[in-house]
């Protein structure tokens, strides 16, 4: 049934069929390659047509296998137009006002419903109403503000401060559970000559991940979602705040950052050159075909203020959304309902163990330690962000606040400029708001 495309040479995938990745050439504004549908020749008429940001190859083999399972009541042919994440995501704007796939992956939460209120893509309450698994946090996050669900989640996965037990056990190290207790183990670390904290930020969002925890530490869940939101200036205190607890950290982190991708950074840590890394639970893909594929474990982000606690988890949600003009409307309404159910992300879950089932439906019997640690984790969160570029307008984060972030890295003395800049970019995109 299915048969995905794809961009790069990959190990045969043991299906029928395979065509050759249909990745425009081109250069759209910072470099990245063009990100285009697999509208073509050859298309049957009942043709789904389906974009994915699974560019790594664990991904995009389960991508392949749960599209492969459909079984459904429509009759449909599938095409799977592979790209790179980071292509696709900062491309995404301008393909859904091209000519889009029918079907393509995407995110909950503020980037959901921003391309929603934009009219970018359709509504799918309709067939929301026969779902089952979801619970309403899930739900909610599929949502625009006015009710409507827009997407259709699969998987999510918490980010946390990710290492290996086999060495900390070795080195004696534990859990900390304040940051002046992670402090310490930092230097503790370091003396061992190991790098405390795996790092990478080439693509600009990498780093996204540690000032979403910092800033939930130090200012909290509503102050986040509020700054997330536009309503709160970048340049004031609360912010300075947050690079002044990152800056007791920057000593202990892996070197030029800005050059590294998270694959690079995340061998650091399967190698034992460094101890810990800040990042989501998909660097399991890292481990899976190694024979540390059970050396993972984590703890999230320790309390740096009793005032504030440690109750926020980041929980990135991703699932499927449909173009608000797809070709064939039936086949890919079809195919969202199938995608929803707990035997579609079972198929997920057999090829790829670094995610967790949206659907609480789903076989969890073959959950790792790590999977169920991070169920349970995030079941005693209070509230769940997803991550600065889903929870903010895609334009604010991708150009303003990655390289801000980026000549942070590599400026760290420039703070103050580097905030003011931010905010003036931000009056502009959201209007001044504070």
């Amino acid at each position: 049934m299915s048969q995905p495309t794809r961009t790069t040479p990959l190990p045969s995938f043991n299906r029928r069929t395979l065509f050759k990745g249909m990745l425009a050439a081109g250069l759209a504004a910072g470099g990245a390659g063009l990100l285009t549908s697999c509208a073509g020749g050859g298309l049957k008429s009942n043709t789904v047509r389906i974009g994915a940001y699974q560019g790594d190859e664990v991904p995009r083999r389960a991508l392949t296998a749960m599209i492969d399972g459909y079984n459904g009541p429509v009759d449909i042919d599938t095409r799977i137009n592979f790209v790179d994440h980071e292509t696709f995501k900062n491309n995404l704007n301008n393909y859904l006002q091209g000519n889009p796939d029918d079907i393509f992956t995407w995110f909950a939460g503020y980037r959901a419903r921003f391309f929603a209120e934009n009219e970018l893509v359709s509504d799918l309450s309709g067939i929301w109403g026969d779902f089952e698994g979801f619970p309403e946090s899930i739900r909610n996050a599929c949502s625009t503000t006015d009710g409507r669900q827009v997407l259709v989640p699969s998987t999510y996965y918490p980010w946390a401060v990710f290492y290996r037990p086999s060495v900390w056990a070795t080195r004696g190290y534990t859990e900390p559970q304040t940051k002046d207790e992670w402090l310490a183990l930092c230097e503790r670390i370091q003396g061992d000559g190991l790098i405390p904290l795996a790092f990478a930020n080439k693509g600009g969002w990498e780093s996204m991940g540690t000032f979403d925890m910092m800033n939930l530490r130090v200012n909290g869940f509503d102050f986040h979602m509020s700054l997330m939101a536009g309503d709160e200036a970048w340049d004031g205190e609360q912010v300075k705040n947050v690079f002044e607890a990152w800056g007791e950290f920057r000593p202990f982190e892996q070197p030029d950052a800005n050059g590294r991708t998270w694959q690079e950074a995340a061998q650091a840590l399967l190698n034992e050159q460094a101890a810990m890394m800040t990042i989501g639970m998909y660097i399991g893909q890292q481990f899976e075909t190694t024979q540390y594929a059970d050396d993972l474990d984590f703890f999230i982000f320790p309390e740096f203020d009793p005032a504030i606690g440690a109750d926020v988890v980041e929980a990135p949600i991703d699932g499927f959304m449909m173009s608000n003009r797809p070709r064939y409307p039936e086949g890919a309404e079809a195919l969202l309902s199938y995608l929803a159910t707990p035997e579609a992300v079972n198929i997920t879950l057999q090829h790829d163990p670094s995610v967790i089932a949206a659907n609480s439906l789903a076989d969890q019997s073959s959950y790792s330690a790590l999977q169920k640690k991070a169920v349970e984790t995030i079941e005693a969160a209070t509230n769940l962000s997803q991550f600065l570029d889903r929870d903010t307008r895609p334009d604010f984060a991708s150009t303003v606040v990655g390289p801000a972030l980026q000549s942070y890295i590599q400026n760290p003395r420039d703070i103050d400029s580097i905030l003011r800049s931010v905010e003036r970019q931000k009056q502009s995109i959201f209007g001044t708001r504070n």
